[in-house]
């Protein structure tokens, strides 16, 4: 399953991908959908999407779906440009809630293949550091890269984001 329309945004903590992000949806005619998946749990990821929020301009339409992502995607109007943000703290909201993963992917997957507008979704990309020194964080550095590799085989666009530059991967939507 291709989905020739989806831009799979890569990149590290404060590289820009969010703020690029938006700016491949907006290139395209408002009305533009967003799909959060950060839930409020302390004060700092409060003011974190706060300030996300404070980016989007009257055209941005917003869902959360920090689990259900699939079908939030699939209630989103489907001939709109649509941004997903972030798919790596959706996926620790998986694990965390411990639901089945492989069956939370293939979902997604099925959603994103039916989607006939521009889909931007922004991942981080966690395996450039250290082995980290916990199984649940070896798990999440795993299943992140796995799920990286996953959509971007499928994505007609990958972009990977150093210090505010876009590194064009992949890009068969020309």
């Amino acid at each position: 399953m291709s989905c020739p329309l989806v831009t799979l945004l890569l990149g590290g903590a404060r590289s820009g991908k969010s703020r690029y992000a938006e700016s491949l949806v907006t290139a395209e005619a408002p009305p533009w959908t967003y799909i959060a998946t950060a839930e409020p749990f302390d004060n700092e990821m409060k003011a974190r999407i706060e300030a996300h929020k404070a980016r989007r301009t009257a055209g941005w339409r917003s869902f959360e779906a920090p689990r259900g992502l699939a079908q939030t995607l699939q209630r989103a109007p489907s001939l709109q440009p649509l941004l997903i943000d972030c798919l790596t703290l959706w996926l620790s909201n998986i694990l965390l809630g411990d639901l089945d993963l492989e069956a939370q992917i293939a979902a997604l997957e099925e959603a994103l293949a039916k989607r006939q507008a521009s889909t931007v979704l922004v991942a981080n990309e966690v395996g450039l550091g250290i082995v980290p020194e916990n199984a649940l964080a070896r798990r999440f550095r795993d299943e992140a890269g796995w799920l990286n590799q996953r959509l971007a085989a499928k994505a007609g666009r990958v972009i990977f984001m150093v210090a505010g530059m876009p590194m064009i991967v992949k890009d068969r939507q020309q």
